[in-house]
């Protein structure tokens, strides 16, 4: 699964690294992002990419109400072909999410050790994701996400047993084009990235809370205690 991740880096590097041509929200680098939080998520509008924010817990629009959410955060590549609350979403309401780290947990005997996997270079990347609005009864609508996940890569699979999709840099602006619409293609982007490309570092327990988001989430630790 996905269930924590980082977004270090400033305005000007998301403009740049994502073409976008403004942001109509207070960009803030979070270094803890937790489920049920408003994240930023990008989709393409008549060949302009817009970003936004949308909450993390995917609230389709035909549910209840919107606890369903945090059921949600994730969607299995495997299945959201096939799966209600996916399927649907699949064909026209795709987005991609900016990011620079993932945080996951390693079983050390009977411990965990958090992990935080990024790039070597340390540059954004985009996961690949899905957005509904859901409207309450009382009228009021909510924006929300869901990120894909896959099988893990090499970096991952000691640490986990799932991550989520990183989609190439030249396959985003497939994944984000809703004029066209080929199944097994965008299939065939929702694999596990290169790992040579990434690598896995310990960080403190302090990830463990959301409550937690300054620089010291982030930081190696050289000499973990687990």
């Amino acid at each position: 699964m996905c269930g924590r991740f980082t977004i270090v880096f400033d305005s000007n590097k998301l403009m740049q690294r994502f073409e976008i041509e403004e942001i109509p929200f207070d960009w803030r680098e979070i270094y803890n992002v937790a489920p049920g939080q408003k994240i930023p998520a990008i989709i393409e509008d008549k060949g302009v990419r817009r970003i936004g924010q949308l909450k993390w817990g995917l609230v389709p629009f035909w549910s209840k109400d919107e606890k369903v959410g945090y059921k949600m955060i994730n969607a299995k590549s495997e299945t959201i072909q096939v799966k209600p609350a996916f399927k649907n979403l699949f064909t026209r309401k795709r987005c991609i999410i900016p990011a620079d780290g993932f945080y996951e947990w390693k079983k050390v005997g009977k411990d965990k050790q958090p992990m935080r996997i990024m790039m070597k270079t340390g540059e954004p990347f985009a996961f690949a994701g899905l957005y509904d609005t859901w409207t309450s009864p009382e009228g009021e609508k909510l924006h929300s996400c869901t990120i894909i996940t896959t099988q893990p890569n090499e970096v991952v699979s000691d640490i986990h047993d799932r991550m989520p999709v990183i989609l190439k840099k030249q396959d985003e602006q497939l994944w984000l084009d809703r004029e066209k619409f080929d199944a097994d293609l965008l299939q065939s982007l929702l694999v596990p990235f290169d790992h040579d490309q990434m690598r896995a570092y310990p960080v403190a327990a302090m990830v463990g809370s959301p409550k937690n988001n300054q620089l010291e989430c982030i930081q190696e630790l050289t000499n973990p205690s687990l």
